[in-house]
C-alpha cells in the first residue's frame, strides 16, 4: 500500500464511521455499520449506513445510491460485509453483482453466522484489504463485538459532577450540576439505548421517570431497577408508567417469594419481576446483565444510578464507557457525595484505566466521554 492510498483509505473509513453513528438507536442489536463507495477518479458515488434493525445494510444502501457507478469502484466499510442470508440477503453477493473492484474493511465480523465475507469476495476476484489503523471505524462496532464475545450488553455509565468530583452536596442536593443543554444530550441518549439501569436507592430518593423527553425518540428504553429486597413502592413512577415504557425489577428470589401480595399487583401494573439467587451477600451483576441481555435482546445499557451501583459495576469490570458531565462549580466539602466510592487503591497503577474518546462543550459544561481499557 502506498502512502497516498493509505491516507485516503483512512479518510474514507473515518467518513464511514461517522455515517455508522447515525444508526445508533435504530440498528441495534445489529452492529452500527457505515459504507462509502469511491469511483476510480476519486469521487464519492455512494454512501449508506444501517438505519434500522431488519432494514437494508449499509453496503446495500450505498450500492443503490451508486448504481452503475459502483462498477470498478472501491467500497469502504466499517465491518466485514455479511456472507449469509438473515433478514436481508448477503451483502457479499450484492457487492459482487455491482462490479466493485476493491473492498476495504476496518474489522472482521466476529459473528460466525455472518463471517467469511472477505474470503467470499476474494474468491470472486475482488481485492480485499483489512485496514485496522482507523480506530473510529473499529470502535463504532465495539458494542456489537462485545455482545457477541461476552453475551453482555455494552454498559455506559453517566454522571454529572462538580469540578472537584462531587455529584451532590452532603445533604444529597444535586439538581442541577449540569445545564439544560447537557441534560438534553442525556435525554437524546435515553431515546437511543435499549435499557436504562438504576438502583433502588435512586428510586427511593428521586422517584425518577427515566424516559426520553423533548427529543427525537428512536426506541423506547426499558427501565431496569436493581432492588434486591423488593423495596420499591408500587406508587413509584417507574411502576405506574409502564404503558409509556416497560419496567423490570430485579430482586432476590427469596424477596419475591416472601412478598406474593406485593408481586401480583406489581405484575398487574405491567412490571416484569425477575428473581435471582444471592451469591455471597449480593446479587451477581454479571449474571443479571447476561440474562437480561439474552431475554430482552439488550445490546446497549445506560446506567443512571448512584455511586453504590456505579462503583460495583466498575469494580466488577462491567463498564465499557463513562460519560462525565462537569459543571462549573466547586464544593470543597469532604462530606459531599463522590461519583465513585468503595475502592481501595494503593498505587496509581492500580486504578481503572480510561481512554479519552471525546470532549464536548455545552455552554459552561464540559462533557468527557471515556472508554474503559479492557
Amino acid at each position: 500500500m502506498n502512502n497516498d492510498r493509505g491516507t485516503s483509505d483512512l479518510a474514507y473509513l473515518r467518513m464511514a464511521a461517522r455515517l455508522a453513528l447515525r444508526g445508533h438507536g435504530g440498528a441495534e442489536p445489529n452492529p452500527l455499520v457505515g459504507c462509502v463507495i469511491v469511483c476510480r477518479e476519486g469521487s464519492i458515488v455512494g454512501w449508506g449506513y444501517h438505519r434500522r434493525f431488519g432494514g437494508p445494510h449499509a453496503e446495500v444502501v450505498a450500492l443503490q445510491r451508486a448504481g452503475s457507478r459502483a462498477r470498478t469502484a472501491t467500497l469502504y466499510c466499517t465491518l466485514e460485509p455479511c456472507n449469509h442470508a438473515g433478514k436481508t440477503g448477503p451483502c457479499t453477493e450484492a457487492i459482487i453483482r455491482a462490479g466493485i473492484a476493491r473492498v476495504v474493511v476496518a474489522r472482521r465480523d466476529p459473528n460466525q453466522l455472518a463471517a467469511g465475507g472477505m474470503e467470499r469476495l476474494r474468491s470472486a476476484g475482488i481485492r480485499v484489504d483489512l485496514n485496522e489503523e482507523c480506530q473510529p471505524a473499529i470502535a463504532v462496532s465495539d458494542p456489537f463485538v462485545h455482545g457477541v464475545r461476552t453475551g453482555l450488553p455494552w454498559v455506559t455509565v453517566k454522571w454529572a459532577q462538580t469540578v472537584d468530583g462531587k455529584i451532590a452536596t452532603r445533604t444529597g442536593a444535586s439538581q442541577w450540576i449540569s445545564n439544560a443543554a447537557s441534560r438534553k444530550l442525556v435525554h437524546r441518549e435515553r431515546g437511543r439505548v435499549d435499557a436504562i439501569l438504576t438502583g433502588i436507592g435512586t428510586v427511593l430518593r428521586d422517584n425518577p421517570t427515566l424516559t426520553a423527553r423533548d427529543v427525537r425518540i428512536r426506541r423506547i428504553a426499558r427501565r431496569i431497577v436493581i432492588d434486591p429486597k423488593f423495596r420499591i413502592p408500587l406508587t413509584a413512577t417507574l411502576c405506574t408508567t409502564t404503558r409509556i415504557a416497560p419496567t423490570i425489577i430485579v430482586c432476590r428470589n427469596d424477596a419475591l417469594e416472601g412478598q406474593p401480595a406485593k408481586a401480583k399487583p406489581a405484575r398487574d401494573l405491567g412490571v416484569d419481576l425477575v428473581g435471582f439467587p444471592v451469591e455471597g451477600e449480593c446479587l451477581s451483576l454479571p449474571a443479571i446483565l447476561r440474562q437480561l441481555a439474552a431475554q430482552w435482546d439488550l445490546s446497549h445499557l445506560l446506567v443512571e444510578a448512584g455511586p453504590g451501583l456505579v462503583s460495583r459495576l466498575f469494580r466488577q469490570r462491567l463498564v465499557n464507557e463513562a460519560w462525565v458531565f462537569i459543571g462549573p462549580l466547586l464544593l470543597g466539602d469532604e462530606q459531599a457525595k463522590s461519583s465513585i466510592v468503595g475502592m481501595t487503591v494503593d498505587e496509581l497503577t492500580d486504578g481503572t484505566k480510561l481512554n479519552l474518546a471525546r470532549v464536548r462543550r455545552r455552554g459552561d459544561d464540559v462533557i468527557l466521554r471515556y472508554r474503559v481499557q479492557p
